[in-house]
């Protein structure tokens, strides 16, 4: 009698495994997957984006035509010196109202409980996440730069400053988004994380030198702005853009960058492995 293949121990011939933490090749690829996600959810559900873009665009449009002319003499000439500090508030507010809140809401529903049951790297979703952010933050940029070309606003430096301008405020939104993404992590509601988020936006995009130079300001705004390092990245985006002085605010900004990363990137990660 032959041995009947029902007799035979079956073979499995694919179990799922995780995939180490020490090989960035699958986790990029990964981390790619779960951004074309949060891409295609903001294309169905296009509302932080819109309050991403829309934000910004209104303060440009109110402060140029209300207090243009008493600020600068001419509305063209505030629209040059209120551009790149909206360019910058651009890419920050994108990055705060779509990564923290967006990331809360998915763990709540058990999403990311669905994710940590897949053969994919644990960092995955969070980097997903912000990678799909960079995008948001290109669209939000090139949307800004048409309105405000409409409007009057010409680069007074070169391409690549203009370049480096835009990528600059885009990588400080990307720093930005890291903090966002571990308060997202760590707190239980996304009305904190709301909270959180508006409760911040006021005093580091506003107490800057975006609408007026910091020299005008009331003696305790122009301490906080003079340490704002939303000021050193608008000074930075302004000095690219318009031929200003840069100062140090280019290498400042580098250094903010790359410190909130390197600071809140890990905590975000730790604090999303915690609640494994």
């Amino acid at each position: 009698m032959s041995t009947s293949a029902r007799d035979t121990p079956a073979r499995i011939t694919s179990v799922p495994r995780p995939a180490p933490s020490g090989r960035p090749a699958p986790l990029v690829r990964h981390s790619l997957v779960l951004a074309r996600r949060s891409l295609a959810k903001s294309l169905r559900n296009p509302g932080s984006l819109v309050n991403g873009v829309m934000t910004p665009a209104l303060f440009m449009v109110l402060f140029v035509y209300l207090f243009g002319g008493s600020v600068s003499g001419s509305t063209d000439a505030y629209l040059q010196y209120l551009f790149p500090g909206v360019l910058v508030m651009g890419a920050g507010v994108a990055g705060m109202l779509s990564s923290g809140l967006t990331i809360n809401i998915d763990m709540k529903k058990g999403v990311y409980d669905r994710f940590r049951s897949l053969p994919i790297g644990r960092s995955a979703p969070l980097l997903g996440s912000v990678l799909a952010d960079l995008v948001r933050y290109l669209v939000t940029v090139l949307i800004l730069f048409a309105i405000g070309f409409l409007m009057g606003f010409r680069v007074g430096t070169d391409l690549p400053s203009a370049i480096a301008a835009c990528t600059l405020a885009i990588g400080f939104g990307f720093a930005l988004s890291w903090v966002m993404v571990f308060l997202g992590v760590l707190l239980r509601d996304e009305n904190g994380v709301m909270a959180v988020t508006f409760i911040s936006i006021l005093p580091l995009l506003l107490g800057t030198s975006m609408a007026a130079p910091v020299e005008t300001l009331p003696g305790w705004l122009r301490t906080w702005a003079e340490v704002n390092p939303v000021t050193h990245a608008m000074d930075a985006a302004r000095a690219l853009l318009t031929g200003t002085p840069a100062g140090g605010s280019v290498a400042l900004t580098l250094a903010w960058s790359a410190g909130l990363t390197a600071v809140f990137a890990p905590l975000a990660v730790w604090a999303f492995n915690r609640e494994r």
